[in-house]
């Protein structure tokens, strides 16, 4: 949720890479929705250094190097621009700024996302070897970041084939899911789409409950429908605009919004779940989610 710190709007980061590239697309679009600024940031730590004389004393980079390497930053920075461009709901293009930052990207983005009303980065970047594993700059922000967090995927289904696709929020009773949930109405709301909200309940919900081992199967299918309902409670109310589909499924989580967000034009999770051991801690379903789901994902964090 947006607050007088957005300063930056969306920030996105920017190496080149197929998935940071669909991260721009991603950005420009939700930067245009939610009417705010669009920052394009390419982070790198210092510039590299020429070969060695010795292996102790490397060589400063050359003039001429220098001046390649940032022209392929221009470059870079200038092709992100225009996909932005391209990309904005309606024609109507954010205001677009870059910033090109000497550090390591995980470090400069964790630090941008202190001003940011959402972070947004590709789901692995140019150093990753295996498409199966999430990049170290998307592990490094959805454990430390302080907004939301989108992890955006380079092999999406066509946007327009994804417009009438719902939103798709994990709901679990806990104070993360409860950010995931005012997220995910705004996103539903933006993009006039449905909402589908998934519970999915074990006995650990109805452990409190005295002679839950005595319920028949439709009681508890009962159970599961109130709780749901309350914590659905007063949204509906203020976002009129959109229809909510309720889901309740039955233990492993990650598995059912997996299977579900494959017909879903967005997945919204909490930072962690119920079963958390620390703030800096991903929650086992989110990181499941983030790491194989092949739409994007929003990962609610805050400051």
């Amino acid at each position: 949720m947006p607050d007088a710190r957005s300063r930056l709007g969306i920030v996105v980061g920017v190496d080149g890479s197929l998935s940071s590239m669909a991260a721009v697309r991603w950005a420009a679009r939700e930067a245009t929705m939610r009417n705010v600024s669009l920052t394009l940031v390419h982070a790198r730590s210092r510039p590299a250094v020429g070969p060695p004389i010795l292996a102790t004393h490397p060589q400063p980079l050359s003039a001429d190097s220098f001046e390649q390497l940032e022209q392929r930053v221009r470059h870079l920075l200038s092709d992100a621009i225009k996909i932005a461009e391209d990309n904005a709901v309606g024609g109507k293009s954010p205001q677009i700024t870059t910033e090109v930052l000497t550090s390591s990207p995980s470090a400069a983005l964790v630090e941008q996302s202190k001003s940011a009303e959402m972070v947004v980065v590709g789901s692995c970047g140019q150093s990753t070897w295996r498409r199966a594993l999430l990049g170290s700059v998307s592990t490094a922000l959805v454990h430390h970041a302080q907004c939301p967090v989108a992890v955006i995927h380079d092999d999406l289904t066509p946007l327009h084939q994804r417009t009438n696709w719902p939103v798709l929020v994990g709901i679990d009773g806990s104070p993360a899911s409860e950010q995931a949930i005012a997220i995910a109405f705004d996103e539903a709301s933006w993009r006039d789409s449905e909402l589908v909200a998934l519970h999915a309940f074990n006995d650990a919900d109805l452990s409190h409950i005295p002679g839950r081992e005595k319920w028949s199967e439709q009681t508890v299918q009962a159970a599961a429908k109130e709780a749901l309902a309350q914590r659905l409670a007063g949204w509906q109310e203020r976002y009129p605009d959109v229809t909510v589909g309720r889901l309740i499924v039955w233990d492993q989580p990650a598995r059912h919004l997996l299977d579900r967000s494959q017909s879903a034009q967005l997945v919204v999770v909490g930072s962690r779940g119920r079963g958390g051991f620390a703030g800096m801690l991903l929650g086992s379903v989110s990181t499941a989610v983030v790491h194989a789901a092949r739409v994007p994902v929003i990962v609610a964090r805050q400051r």
